[in-house]
């Protein structure tokens, strides 16, 4: 397995399998755990690694692969002190990130304190998880309708010292810009002169097909 293109999801829940389903059928590696074997076999249809196991210690997770993973989702939000001690024990692997879901702000405050990312269910969707995980640049998005998004985006290497009006963001891309993220302050009045910085993050807006297109 490619550890840059593995991701590992404990618990198979709706949340946890809604998120495996939707990026293994994006061509990611995807490692599952759970302990209901109805539920294993039920993503087997769509990935190669799925076991069935209640033992959620640092050398099972080893052990399973989940060493070799890029990131790591504890989908386990309902039993607080198994969420924690898996996140811990995923936290203790190494990888280079784990995202732990939460029923609760307490429970949130903990999962950040031990190092994690946190989501919380009744907030972000699988649907809107998936698509941050399968892209690097991504940092949040809204679907206005079908095929129409606003996203924020960090901007690729290629345009640092580029100004808006030399690069090729609205004629080939077809986005517009309605906003620049830098030094973590929100510009919406912006010059076609100002130059991207290294770190900047634009607000865009435009067709789904045409986003991607730019973000890759």
């Amino acid at each position: 397995m490619d550890k840059k293109a593995t991701i590992g999801i404990i618990g198979l829940g709706r949340f946890g399998m809604s998120l495996a389903i939707e990026l293994a059928s994006s061509g990611k590696s995807v490692i599952c755990i759970d302990q209901d074997e109805k539920k294993v076999k039920e993503v087997l249809n769509y990935t190669d690694y799925a076991y069935v196991t209640e033992d959620l210690t640092k050398e099972t997770l080893e052990d399973m692969g989940f060493k070799e993973c890029d990131t790591i989702v504890v989908c386990i939000g309902e039993k607080i002190d198994v969420s924690i001690l898996t996140t811990l024990n995923a936290i203790s692997l190494g990888v280079r990130k784990v995202i732990a879901k939460a029923g609760s702000e307490e429970q949130g405050r903990v999962l950040e304190r031990l190092g994690a990312e946190v989501i919380y269910p009744d907030k972000d969707s699988a649907d809107r998880l998936a698509k941050k995980i399968l892209s690097n640049n991504i940092l949040d998005f809204i679907t206005l309708n079908e095929g129409i998004e606003i996203v924020e985006i960090t901007i690729p290497k290629r345009y640092i010292g580029v100004r808006i009006a030399d690069s090729d963001i609205r004629k080939k891309y077809h986005l517009n810009i309605v906003a620049i993220e830098r030094d973590e302050q929100i510009e919406i009045n912006i010059s076609p002169n100002l130059e991207f910085k290294e770190n900047d993050a634009i607000v865009v807006v435009g067709k789904t097909d045409d986003i991607a297109n730019f973000e890759k």
